[in-house]
């Protein structure tokens, strides 16, 4: 609402004639302090205020001007120190306000708009996304992002880290997607790229130059602090965030990328193209895709490779997890080649053992071939095996077991007992059983069997192996017939 000549005249006369500050006349007329400000600013008349006092920097401030012009960069604390050395008798908490006013600001800087061809250049990313948990292990959730300069158009892939192998599959995933490959494809400085950078001379991934030469595109870095150069491929995500991500529900990984690809399919395709807004995002690739060039007939691979060293136990170390191996190859250097679904283990170029990939932590991944093989070559395992099953399938009797060590109750027996209950009741049962025997402070397997009985309306009918000589005693014995005796009675009388 514009103010009235009256107003103005009013504000006028108040602040240069009877010299009432701005924020008593926005009070006294009832607006807004910044409404009188606007208008003295108009009137273009010179403002007063309160005399300017002498300061104490004021005979530094050639001297720090200077200094300032040189190194703009200096901290205040080092600013103090330089003029509290040439006597300067402020304190440092009033010396960094006064500093602040008299820092140079730099200039704004103006950007160039940055065009490119159809199928000439591609923008890669990586986007952080918080973190996903699985099992007891805390991923981080990144999405690797590739857009297509010209036409706009984005592939999107979520991954549960950022190391080289998944950012190679990004790009393989994002060639195979398209059907093509850019000319260019532009990075930061991330360490998946560039390995090390002295101005213009620069040491690329050996790895991504690999890549590179197998889809033939060329690998160009941005200038070192200059995000601008990849504007597209910021805002691609910066526009995920938003528009995808935010407040997306998913079951897992899996899920989550396959909403990816719908969405970029759709809604992000949908979208009008910057270079031509005539047309859509996925119009203008089908144009774009002409001008790519073509893939070559086999994929670059993209395994992980690791070399690992497998102990006195048949496993070996892979992302967070152990993996079982045949016990024959323990004590010997190993080969993990793993892809997102499965690990495969060599030993030279022979492949021992194959497992799903697991992306819990602190797994154990067996092969049950493996144990058996194990077991019937060392008996003496075959305790320490049962421990082992027992604590995994029921954690809290690794404390009833050591509960009862302390009691001098024998291990091997309540072992086998605790283990006999476990393949009777299952683990869910075993489970509520030994929470009751540990609060009730009985650590025996009696105790857990009274437990799981109570828990029972009918409980199952006990085992009872006997000997062979006990079995025999309770043989049924036919009555032999008598008549046979009497025969002989009367044979005797005949002879007499």
């Amino acid at each position: 609402m514009a103010l009235s000549p009256e107003h103005e005249a009013q504000i006028l006369r108040y602040y240069h004639a009877e010299r009432w500050r701005i924020g008593t006349i926005a009070v006294q007329l009832g607006l807004h302090r910044d409404t009188v400000a606007r208008v003295l600013a108009q009137a273009g008349l010179p403002r007063h205020g309160p005399v300017q006092r002498a300061s104490a920097i004021d005979p530094y401030l050639p001297f720090l001007h200077e200094t300032l012009a040189q190194f703009p960069r200096l901290t205040a604390a080092r600013l103090y120190d330089m003029v509290r050395a040439r006597g300067y008798p402020g304190r440092p908490d009033h010396f960094r306000h006064l500093i602040a006013r008299h820092r140079p600001r730099p200039s704004a800087e103006a950007y160039l708009r940055l065009r490119t061809l159809p199928g000439e250049q591609a923008q890669v990313d990586w986007g952080h996304f918080g973190h996903l948990t699985i099992g007891r292990a805390r991923r981080p959730l990144m999405a690797f992002v590739m857009v297509l300069s010209w036409s706009r158009q984005i592939y999107l892939r979520f991954f549960l880290d950022a190391r080289m192998e998944n950012f190679l599959r990004g790009h393989v995933g994002a060639f195979a997607h398209w059907g093509a490959v850019p000319r260019i494809a532009l990075y930061d400085n991330l360490k998946s790229a560039v390995l090390e950078r002295c101005g213009n001379a620069i040491r690329f991934h050996p790895t991504l130059l690999a890549l590179a030469g197998h889809y033939r595109f060329e690998p160009r870095p941005v200038a070192v602090a200059r995000g601008n150069e990849k504007g597209r491929v910021e805002r691609a995500i910066r526009y995920v965030r938003e528009a995808f991500f935010a407040g997306r529900p998913f079951a897992d990984l899996d899920d989550l990328n396959a909403q990816a690809q719908a969405w970029c399919e759709g809604a992000a395709g949908a979208r009008r193209c910057p270079e031509d807004a005539s047309m859509t995002v996925t119009e203008a690739f089908a144009a774009e895709r002409e001008r790519l060039l073509a893939l070559p007939e086999a994929p670059f691979p993209t395994d992980e490779l690791r070399a690992v060293s497998a102990g006195k136990t048949p496993y070996v170390r892979f992302d967070l997890n152990d993996y079982s191996i045949p016990h024959t190859h323990v004590q010997r250097p190993l080969t993990v080649c793993a892809d997102p679904l499965r690990v495969r283990i060599l030993d030279g170029e022979d492949v021992i053992a194959t497992h799903a990939r697991s992306y819990d932590r602190r797994q154990q991944i067996e092969c049950a071939a493996h144990l058996e093989a194990l077991v019937a070559h060392k008996h003496a395992a075959r305790a320490h095996r049962a421990t082992d099953r027992l604590t995994a399938a029921v954690p809290t009797c690794q404390a009833l077991l050591a509960q009862a060590a302390e009691r001098g109750e024998p291990l091997g027996r309540t072992t086998r007992a605790l283990t006999d209950l476990l393949d009777r009741y299952g683990a869910g049962e075993l489970a509520v059983a030994v929470d009751e025997a540990l609060a009730r402070g009985v650590p025996h397997p009696n105790a857990v069997r009274l437990a799981l009985e109570r828990r029972r309306e009918a409980p199952p009918p006990l085992g009872v192996p006997l000997p062979a000589h006990l079995k025999t005693r309770d043989v049924t014995v036919r009555a032999h017939p008598l008549a046979g005796y009497d025969r002989l009675l009367e044979d005797d009388h005949d002879d007499a």
